[in-house]
C-alpha cells in the first residue's frame, strides 16, 4: 500500500487502503481480533449449495443490498478453482483487465470493484473488515458457487485476501499476494517516519494515516493485525525489487526494510507459502512484470486443483 506521489516525492503508503473501524469489537487485544470470524447469526447460508452463475463479461449484482459490478473471463475446468483478482485501493476491475484477460486462457478468472469503487454502489458509511468481508462472500457464492477458490490480490486487496482466508477455508484453496500491504502498516509507517518529520516525509505520513483511517474512496479504516495461518494451502508471496520508497528523503530505507519484513511476515500464512522478488518491478507487479504475477497464479491454481 503505498501510493508514490513521484512530483512531490511523496508516497502515500497505501496503494491498497486497509483499515476497519473497530467499534463494537470485542475487548480482546487488537491482535487476536478477527474482523472475518462468523457469528452463528452470520452462519446460515442462504446459498449453499447454489451454482455458480457462469457469465463471461462484466454486470452487476446484488450483494447485501448494494449493486457490485463484476467481470468474469474464462471457463472453470472440471475440479479445478476459480481465480479472483482483488484490485488495489484507488483501482478497479479496469485496471486488472489485461491481467484477467491472460489468466482466463487456462482459468476462469473473475474480479470486482469493491464498494466506493469503479462501477460498484457506495458504501452507506465506513466500512470494516467484516463489511468487505461480507461482500466478498457474497461476490464468490455468485461466480464460484461450491468450487474452491484462489484469491490473487494487490496491495490492499492482498491484505484483504490475507485477513480473509484464514476463517474461509472451506472455500479459499490458495493466494497470491502481489505486493500486498503489509498487516502492521501503522506501526511500521510511525516507526518509520517519526511525528517530527518535514517535508514529503511528513506529508506522506498524514496521508497514509488519513487513509487508514477511512479517509479513501471506500471509506475503509483498518487496524494493523498478526497474521493468521490459513492452513496448508499454497500461497505465493510477491514482493517489488526496484526500491521505489527509498527516493523519500531520510527515511525512505527505512520504509523499505520494513515494507520487505512484512513480506516475508505473509510467508507464516501457511507452511506451503514462497517468497519471490519481481526485481524490474515497483508496487504494480502485475504491470510492470505481468508474467511473474501470471506465473504465480497459474501454479497456486494448479496445486489448488491437485490438492482438493
Amino acid at each position: 500500500m503505498l501510493r508514490t506521489f513521484k512530483a512531490s516525492a511523496a508516497a502515500v503508503l497505501c496503494c491498497t487502503v486497509v483499515g476497519v473501524g473497530i467499534a463494537g469489537a470485542p475487548a480482546a487485544s487488537a491482535d487476536e481480533w478477527d474482523p472475518f470470524a462468523k457469528t452463528d447469526a452470520e452462519s446460515w447460508d442462504p446459498f449453499a449449495g447454489r451454482k455458480a452463475d457462469p457469465f463471461v463479461g462484466t454486470k452487476k449484482i446484488k450483494v447485501e443490498g448494494k449493486q457490485v459490478n463484476v467481470s468474469c473471463a474464462g471457463r472453470q475446468g472440471r475440479g479445478e478453482p476459480v481465480v479472483v483478482l482483488l484490485h488495489g485501493a484507488g483501482d478497479g476491475v479496469e485496471k486488472l483487465a489485461a491481467l484477467q484477460k491472460t489468466l482466463s486462457g487456462r482459468n476462469r478468472v473473475c474480479s470486482y470493484d469493491r464498494l466506493g469503487a469503479g462501477a460498484s454502489d457506495q458504501p452507506d458509511g465506513p466500512q470494516s473488515f467484516a463489511s468487505t468481508g461480507k461482500i466478498l462472500s457474497g461476490v464468490l457464492d455468485r461466480i464460484a458457487g461450491d468450487a474452491p477458490v484462489v484469491l490473487a490480490g494487490h496491495s490492499l486487496g492482498g491484505l484483504i485476501a490475507a485477513r480473509y482466508a484464514p476463517e474461509h477455508r472451506d472455500r479459499v484453496k490458495g493466494l497470491v499476494l502481489m505486493d500486498a500491504t503489509p498487516s502492521t502498516m501503522i506501526a511500521d509507517l510511525k516507526r518509520a517516519i517519526p511525528a517530527s518529520a518535514t517535508g514529503p516525509a511528513a506529508e506522506l505520513r498524514a496521508q497514509n494515516l488519513a487513509i487508514f483511517s477511512g479517509q479513501n474512496p471506500e471509506k475503509l479504516v483498518i487496524p494493523d493485525g498478526r497474521v493468521r495461518s490459513a492452513g496448508r494451502i499454497p500461497v505465493e508471496v510477491l514482493k517489488h525489487g526496484k526500491q521505489y520508497l527509498a527516493a523519500i528523503p531520510t527515511y525512505g530505507p527505512k520504509l523499505e526494510r520494513a515494507w520487505s519484513a512484512g513480506q516475508r511476515a505473509w510467508l507464516k500464512l501457511s507452511t506451503r507459502s514462497r517468497l519471490t522478488t519481481a526485481t524490474k518491478s515497483e508496487h504494480y507487479i502485475y504491470v510492470d512484470q505481468p508474467e511473474v504475477a501470471v506465473k504465480a497464479i497459474q501454479r497456486v491454481a494448479a496445486q489448488a486443483t491437485r490438492h482438493r
